[in-house]
């Protein structure tokens, strides 16, 4: 198929900020996890889909399967979801008092 571009479980985009190898990001409505360091209005590449364990918000108990959407005021991963975007669901249960989550991406366009 002459139209085929690639199969976009990553997405490579200019940077807005500095952004840390690991750091979860969003771009207009393109979510992932940044697969190297860059400097801001450099190349990074997203990948958009896996299991990753990322920044969660404390004082929220997970539970296997929940969906999770991304924070971007906080840049935290967060069970609410008013005024936050779609990213994928929980794959490992989390106290509330945990830092960290552990979530699948799917890829979903936030």
């Amino acid at each position: 198929m002459k139209n085929y571009v690639q199969k976009g479980d990553n997405i490579s985009v200019t940077a807005d900020a500095d952004i840390a190898s690991g750091e979860m990001v969003l771009k207009g409505a393109l979510f992932g996890v940044a697969s190297g360091a860059v400097k801001a209005g450099e190349t990074v590449t997203l990948v958009r889909k896996g299991v990753f364990t990322g920044p969660k918000a404390t004082g929220q108990s997970w539970s296997v399967g929940a969906k999770i959407y991304w924070d971007e005021t906080a840049k935290k991963l967060t069970t609410t979801a008013t005024s936050n975007k779609l990213v994928g669901c929980v794959v490992l249960a989390a106290g509330s008092s945990d830092a960290t989550g552990t979530v699948l991406l799917d890829g979903v366009i936030c």
